[in-house]
Protein backbone atom coordinates (compact mmCIF):
# COMPACT_ATOMS: atom_id res chain seq x y z
CA UNK A 1 0.00 0.00 0.00
CA UNK A 2 2.41 2.36 0.97
CA UNK A 3 4.95 1.63 -2.27
CA UNK A 4 1.17 2.41 -4.38
CA UNK A 5 0.89 5.55 -2.34
CA UNK A 6 4.41 6.86 -2.68
CA UNK A 7 4.51 5.77 -6.38
CA UNK A 8 1.16 7.92 -7.32
CA UNK A 9 2.37 10.83 -5.66
CA UNK A 10 5.98 9.98 -7.13
CA UNK A 11 7.94 10.06 -4.22
CA UNK A 12 9.05 6.36 -4.36
CA UNK A 13 12.84 5.79 -2.97
CA UNK A 14 15.26 4.06 -4.81
CA UNK A 15 15.27 1.59 -2.37
CA UNK A 16 11.98 0.56 -2.20
CA UNK A 17 11.51 0.93 -5.98
CA UNK A 18 14.06 -2.03 -6.32
CA UNK A 19 12.19 -4.00 -3.50
CA UNK A 20 8.82 -3.52 -5.37
CA UNK A 21 10.37 -4.74 -8.77
CA UNK A 22 11.77 -7.47 -7.20
CA UNK A 23 8.48 -8.78 -6.44
CA UNK A 24 7.54 -11.45 -8.50
CA UNK A 25 4.25 -10.44 -9.36
CA UNK A 26 3.06 -7.09 -10.31
CA UNK A 27 -0.51 -8.14 -9.72
CA UNK A 28 -0.86 -7.16 -6.45
CA UNK A 29 0.61 -3.60 -7.39
CA UNK A 30 -2.11 -2.91 -10.04
CA UNK A 31 -5.36 -4.16 -8.11
CA UNK A 32 -4.32 -1.81 -5.03
CA UNK A 33 -3.39 1.32 -7.69
CA UNK A 34 -7.10 0.75 -8.88
CA UNK A 35 -8.61 0.49 -5.72
CA UNK A 36 -6.88 3.61 -4.52
CA UNK A 37 -7.60 5.51 -8.22
CA UNK A 38 -11.58 4.50 -7.52
CA UNK A 39 -11.58 5.60 -3.89
CA UNK A 40 -9.66 8.79 -4.58
CA UNK A 41 -12.04 9.60 -7.55
CA UNK A 42 -14.96 9.13 -5.40
CA UNK A 43 -13.97 11.25 -2.57
CA UNK A 44 -13.36 14.07 -5.30
CA UNK A 45 -16.52 13.68 -6.33
CA UNK A 46 -18.22 13.76 -2.99
CA UNK A 47 -15.91 17.26 -2.18
CA UNK A 48 -17.16 18.20 -5.15
CA UNK A 49 -21.05 17.44 -4.22
CA UNK A 50 -20.31 18.69 -0.81
CA UNK A 51 -19.20 22.16 -2.51
CA UNK A 52 -21.61 22.77 -4.95
CA UNK A 53 -25.49 22.46 -3.11
CA UNK A 54 -28.23 21.06 -6.18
Amino acid sequence: MLSVLAALFGVQSESNRRRDFQASSAKPFILTGLVVIVLFVLALIGVVQWVIPR
